[in-house]
């Protein structure tokens, strides 16, 4: 997606008329603040030739009062402006923050394809910072124009001359700012997207840090992040020049302008066309035209930042997703009734196969890549490119995702856990105690509880690993029991235990599954052992499919899979 695309305008438009009514006032705050100080040398102007010139003490005091109320009025409009335009950023942020976590788990996926997750993390806290900041640049610029208008015209009437310089030079300034922030904006671009990959880089190598020591591999995986590390900083220094390139050429113009101001206004002194009064507030005028011009140099900035952070923003939100999305719902009541016609995805050649209503199939895949696609064509994590998948004789392709996922539920071998106690990480919302009870004795989860100091209330740091990957294997398990889907599908829910919890799992799960339709992935024994019907699956078709005792004895493949 290009830079400033319509796409990405569309997020900086929303982010600004989402937060309306906060922007506004913060503008109308910053106009009042920036009106206040361009009159500010216009009175010391008015003191100096009526109060000190031509009037007395009394005519001193009264003005030296109006620049009181001008100093106050101006102050308060700026600390409330700043307060205003400061909520509409962070309200803007968080919107963005909500959309983009929304969008990341959307049931359809696609936001994740080709992105780490410390990118998407990335975008969603320093690119939607930077959005949000459009809010506060926005008010401040109208603001600075404000002030512009008010200088200008109190210009006009101190001198025609100067009034008409500032009106003319002024948006020859601004245009002139936009164009030397396109290399800037250029660069942002570049900075956030290298920053983001070092981000995800960074978060996947602290995710997978034990095994990366466990295989010797933090030498080459520290190599790795170096090497990121280094590009993202070489990107932010090119932003950095280009940003201080930018600030340093914009001063220097705008202090030419200022200075011209200034040499116009000395002349026109020097002539007899302006009173001293009208020379000082002249000077004081093209001085206070240095602090606007400024301004929208930093506004320019912010909005070229701004456009890139949206276009990354927008990219996620645009994101095309994995699945296409269907309207249909599952029948009522769901009888659990799984078929799979000729389907044919990745290594799935012609699969076909069934589970009636309350059945526990086993399925052995000869190769983990098999077991793969066919978990993401049960998920519908994809859509097969032949055949079709049905639950109760309606395809999947036609059910809308998210209420698939509520009968249908596909439970990884490599789920993860969360912050929090263990109760958390296996209580489902519509599980009441009795289930949660039943899905914890399943799946041997007591048993960790037992060991631990607060038993289910135990907290667990980050992804559970305060306990062991047998342990928390269990507990993920038990997370899905106690979810209670009319269609269960589980993936090796226990290559981390032992034979004796292993058999004691593999019991409990068929009791607590009884009448519901569940389908077992898996290599096991035990848990095979305890199946209605076990399916082989070998060069990605049904080879044979029988009980498993019966397989045992007969099948050479199916025992060097299984017995291995």
């Amino acid at each position: 997606m290009r830079t400033g695309s319509p796409t990405a305008r569309t997020v900086l438009t929303g982010a600004i008329t989402g937060q309306l009514r906060h922007v506004l006032a913060s503008a109308g705050l910053s106009a009042s603040h920036q009106a206040g100080e361009a009159l500010v040398p216009v009175l010391i102007g008015v003191v100096i030739d009526r109060a000190v010139g031509r009037g007395g003490v009394v005519d001193l005091i009264g003005w030296i009062g109006v620049l009181a109320v001008v100093f106050a009025v101006l102050s308060t409009s700026f600390r409330f402006s700043a307060r205003t335009g400061e909520r509409a950023v962070e309200q803007a942020a968080h919107q963005l923050r909500i959309s983009l976590t929304r969008r990341i788990l959307d049931h359809r996926g696609g936001a994740e394809t080709g992105r780490l997750p410390g990118a998407l993390v990335a975008t969603a806290t320093g690119d939607a910072d930077r959005v949000g900041a459009v809010n506060r640049a926005f008010a401040t610029a109208i603001g600075a124009s404000t002030g512009l208008l008010v200088g200008g015209v109190a210009l006009l009437v101190v001198s025609v001359p100067l009034g008409l310089l500032v009106l003319v030079g002024a948006p020859l300034l601004l245009w002139l700012a936009h164009r030397l922030g396109r290399p800037l904006e250029r660069r942002s671009h570049a900075e956030q997207e290298r920053a983001a990959d070092a981000s995800g880089v960074a978060a996947d190598l602290v995710a997978g840090l034990r095994v990366l020591k466990g295989l010797g591999a933090a030498p080459a995986a520290a190599q790795r992040y170096r090497r990121t590390s280094r590009e993202s900083l070489a990107a932010t220094v090119r932003a950095a020049q280009a940003q201080a390139w930018y600030d340093g050429t914009l001063l220097i113009i705008t202090g030419l302008f200022v200075a011209a101001v200034g040499l116009l206004g000395g002349r026109l002194a020097a002539q007899g066309d302006l009173s001293v009064g009208q020379l000082v507030a002249a000077v004081g005028l093209a001085l206070f035209l240095l602090g606007p011009l400024s301004i929208f140099g930093w506004v320019n900035a912010e909005f070229a930042q701004g456009r890139a952070s949206a276009d990354r923003i927008a990219s996620v939100l645009g994101a095309p997703p994995a699945t296409p999305t269907g309207s249909g719902s599952p029948g009522t009541p769901v009888l659990g009734r799984v078929e799979l016609r000729d389907v044919r995805h990745g290594t799935l050649r012609g699969v076909s196969l069934h589970a009636a209503a309350g059945e526990l199939v086993g399925i052995v895949a000869t190769d983990p890549a098999v077991a793969d696609d066919l978990l993401r064509c049960l998920g519908r994590d994809v859509d097969p490119d032949a055949g079709t998948v049905e639950l109760d004789g309606v395809g999947l392709h036609t059910l809308d995702p998210e209420r698939l996922r509520a009968t249908v539920l596909v439970a990884p071998h490599d789920a993860d856990l969360f912050e929090g106690t263990l109760r958390d990480n296996v209580s489902a919302p519509a599980s009441g105690e009795t289930d949660l009870g039943r899905a914890l004795a399943a799946a041997d989860v007591d048993e960790v509880a037992g060991t631990l100091p607060q038993g289910i209330e135990t907290p667990l740091t980050e992804r559970g690993r305060s306990l062991s990957g047998g342990q928390r294997q269990r507990v993920a398990l038990a997370r899905a029991l106690a979810a209670g889907p009319p269609v269960l599908v589980l993936h090796d829910p226990t290559t981390a235990v032992d034979a004796a919890t292993e058999a004691r799992i593999a019991t409990g799960l068929r009791e607590l599954r009884q009448g519901r339709t569940t389908l077992l992935v898996t290599t096991s024994p035990a848990l095979l052992a305890v199946t209605d019907r076990v399916v082989l699956l070998d060069d990605g078709a049904v080879r044979v499919e029988g009980s498993h005792p019966d397989l045992v004895r007969r099948d050479a493949t199916y025992q060097s899979s299984v017995l291995r």
